[in-house]
């Protein structure tokens, strides 16, 4: 067996719709307040047609007398359908396999879902008795792929959960840097020499005793009062020009 897979969101069937037509795609099978399984529409099948050509067979395919062995569990449907060959179409679809629906054929085409897909679809969803529910596994042919499909959506959650974490932890990394950053730093329009702060134009040379613009440009870079040789000026502290 060497059919081809690739589900409706992969292949944007059903999105988009046929014909520029918007179309809702089926939502995955649930079970009702009975136990018993509620299946897609018509409707809901022929939105997933990849083209008009492709809806027509899958109709002249949704009854009973090409298929045989068919079943679904509720999350899958599977059945053999007779074609010009001597051995059946193997047919399956994944409703759902938490990443939308998927099938698998053995025909030849190349549209998803082909025809058989279509009209198995439809069978199922028209005509119950023809694809009964069932508590056995699948055939071997179609449990293995859903197996393997089931563990590719299982890897890609995983690494989606993975790189949630990473960016998690990364942002949170980020944050922490920042704050550490804005602490210690000298206030904005200040500059550190020789172990005191000073406001911008001090410059860093050590401050000398001289006159009275001496004294002033002290007073300005250290904050602090400096009492002028005739005992003029205030011994307290003040503060910087423009700072509270």
């Amino acid at each position: 067996m060497c059919g081809a897979v690739r589900t409706a969101l992969d292949s944007g069937v059903g999105v988009g719709g046929v014909g520029g037509r918007a179309l809702s795609v089926p939502v995955p099978t649930v079970v009702g307040m009975g136990g018993q399984t509620v299946r897609w529409t018509a409707e809901q099948i022929s939105a997933l047609a990849p083209d008009a050509a492709s809806r027509k067979a899958g109709s002249k395919l949704s009854t009973a007398r090409p298929w045989s062995a068919t079943g679904t569990d509720g999350s899958a449907v599977w059945g053999l359908c007779k074609g010009s060959g001597s051995r059946p179409y193997q047919t399956v679809v994944d409703l759902d396999g938490g990443q939308g629906p998927g099938y698998k054929c053995s025909c030849p085409s190349r549209k998803f879902p082909c025809k058989h897909a279509l009209g198995l679809l439809l069978l199922w969803a028209q005509e119950p008795q023809a694809v009964p529910d069932t508590a056995e596994e699948p055939p071997e042919w179609a449990g293995a792929w859903l197996e393997s499909r089931s563990r590719r959506a299982a890897r890609k959650a995983e690494a989606a959960r993975a790189a949630a974490e990473a960016g998690a932890g990364g942002a949170a990394s980020g944050r922490a840097e920042d704050g550490a950053g804005a602490v210690g730093g000298p206030a904005e329009g200040f500059e550190y020499g020789f172990g005191v702060l000073r406001p911008p134009g001090c410059g860093r040379a050590p401050l000398r005793r001289g006159g009275a613009h001496a004294r002033a440009k002290r007073q300005r870079c250290t904050g602090r009062a400096v009492r002028s040789p005739g005992g003029s000026g205030s011994s307290g502290t003040s503060a910087w020009p423009g700072v509270g």
